[in-house]
């Protein structure tokens, strides 16, 4: 059973069953269910193909580039001589899961997918694609949120799912080497029986590949602790459009020599060229690790425990999640995991803390008496300690099952925004705000629910609003108020999920107007006849 915290007594059970009082701690019994989050082999669709509408008419400014060559039998022809049968996709069904996000969002019209297996087959097909300017679109696990990874015309997919090897791994410094295409959880599964682990974890880790993660610049749950891409990358193998291959799979700490230019492609989103090979740091894998639940009034609750959570963890502290009372409610209407929460009542806020080290009875004593004083000091309503891995896992399931759970929701808008912490639930109180004044939220209205969680630990608010269905007007309450609402509190348009074709024309709320200068100039050298990902990431407009 997961332990309880009891608010009237201010006591807490340690996990090893002793109490730090003479009372003891009451346990109830708790329906924990099986891990239930996103973590398919596939993407999730929610609806028939058919029911999607092309991006190109949802973004009408959006013109095809007249410069790019449409495809032909005899582009087909050379395809079929350098890859499989079997590497070639060109069946209209077939095609729909890769022209379709996840979130039937949005949808491309291309008419091949191409599946290399090695580098150098990649290299082939950006060269005679760059000679014959066809426009390509890489893709890793179609799980992104901003429609960076499907096409918006015709563009040839280049799926990365064939290129999965494990290449290396040093159980000395810890740094794996592998193929783009390799599946995060399969890596982290591959690690864990070697006693390390990735330094990402994301909802998604079940289909997203690590060179979708590191195009993306993918933050998740661990960056609190082991920092963002751009530190845990040590290396990169990537070709260029014309098909020049750059082999930089470095497993070195430490290179001074000359521009590091594997940052040029963390985040860039496949614009400036498709990464084939990731060489990746990766920590050990701690030995004890303690995740609490706890339920809140207060978003300054919530900030008074993550600033305590620094005092007096520290150096264990390994992720410090949030989510609010709209939250939890789809999380038990639409998923299993809503079964796990353990906690008597609703709470406004919930936050999950988890600690992570190499001496269980240290970490014992540093929660229970961070918890403790949580109590004591009513910053806590109520919370249980989660007693086993099962408890564990179960604990998570509610919070990695939160974007499925508004996924199921209708129509939902996804906002992924950085801003300091002070601030960041407010942005959901004025977005809720902004809609009541405008008459669209609300039952028999255009909106439901407006929903707030996140990382804490990093300032990064995923806002979500529910809709009963994508529209422009829809679109149109919500943006670009959101975006403007973040520039006015110092804060970032897109914390995690990358630019893609949802925001790139936004980006000057984040940039100045040198810095996207600056960009252009990249990509522009790098890309000249801009065949790589195009109509996404740098404004058109």
């Amino acid at each position: 059973m997961a332990t309880r915290l009891q608010s009237s007594l201010r006591l807490i059970a340690r996990q090893t069953g002793a109490t730090l009082a003479r009372t003891p701690v009451r346990n109830r019994p708790v329906a924990w269910a099986t891990r239930v989050a996103f973590s398919t082999n596939a993407p999730h669709f929610a609806e028939p193909h058919g029911n999607v509408a092309f991006t190109a008419e949802k973004y009408p400014h959006m013109k095809r580039n007249n410069d790019f060559k449409k495809l032909s039998e005899e582009d087909v022809t050379y395809f079929k001589s350098i890859l499989a049968p079997s590497s070639i996709t060109q069946d209209s069904e077939d095609l729909e899961t890769f022209n379709i996000d996840w979130l039937n969002k949005y949808r491309g019209q291309s008419k091949l997918v191409l599946k290399p297996s090695s580098t150098e087959q990649v290299s082939k097909i950006l060269k005679y694609c760059n000679d014959h300017k066809l426009a390509v679109v890489p893709q890793g696990g179609n799980t992104g949120l901003v429609g960076g990874g499907v096409p918006v015309f015709d563009e040839i997919i280049v799926s990365m799912s064939n290129m999965n090897t494990i290449r290396s791994f040093d159980n000395v410094s810890g740094a794996l080497v592998c193929d783009a295409g390799c599946i995060l959880e399969v890596l982290d599964k591959y690690l864990e029986e070697r006693g390390y682990l990735m330094p990402l974890d994301l909802g998604a880790k079940g289909s997203c590949h690590i060179g979708g993660n590191v195009s993306t610049n993918a933050g998740g749950l661990r960056l609190l602790r082991y920092g963002s891409l751009h530190g845990t990358v040590l290396g990169l193998e990537a070709v260029l459009p014309d098909g020049t291959i750059l082999e930089n799979l470095s497993t070195l700490r430490k290179d001074n020599t000359g521009y590091d230019l594997k940052h040029l492609f963390i985040g860039a989103e496949g614009t400036l060229g498709m990464v084939t090979g990731v060489s990746i740091l990766a920590p050990k894998r701690s030995k004890a690790i303690n995740v609490a639940l706890l339920g809140m009034d207060t978003f300054d609750q919530v900030q008074a425990a993550f600033k305590r959570s620094k005092d007096e963890l520290s150096e264990i502290l390994s992720a410090f999640e949030f989510w609010d009372k709209a939250a939890i409610k789809l999380v038990k209407e639409h998923l299993v995991a809503g079964a796990n929460d353990p906690l008597e009542s609703l709470h406004n806020f919930y936050v999950l803390v988890e600690t992570s080290g190499s001496n269980k009875d240290h970490d014992d004593e540093k929660l229970n008496a961070y918890l403790e004083s949580l109590m004591v000091d009513e910053v806590v309503q109520d919370g249980v300690v989660a007693q086993d891995t099962t408890q564990i896992h179960n604990l998570w399931a509610i919070r990695e099952g939160i974007p499925e759970a508004c996924s199921k929701a209708g129509a939902v808008y996804k906002y992924d925004i950085s801003m300091p912490v002070p601030v960041l639930y407010q942005a959901v109180e004025d977005m809720r705000a902004h809609l009541v004044q405008s008459d669209a939220y609300g039952d028999d209205k255009l909106f439901t629910s407006v929903i707030g969680y996140g990382h804490v630990g990093d300032g990064n608010l995923h806002l979500n609003v529910a809709a009963e269905k994508f529209t422009a007007k829809a679109t149109g309450l919500i943006e670009p108020f959101i975006f403007e609402w973040t520039a006015g509190h110092s804060g970032s348009i897109s914390a995690e999920h990358g630019l893609g074709v949802s925001k790139n024309n936004f980006l000057h709320y984040s940039k100045s107007a040198s810095m996207i200068e600056l960009m252009k100039r990249f990509k522009n050298m790098l890309d000249p006849n801009g065949i790589m990902n195009p109509y996404k990431y740098l404004p058109d407009k």
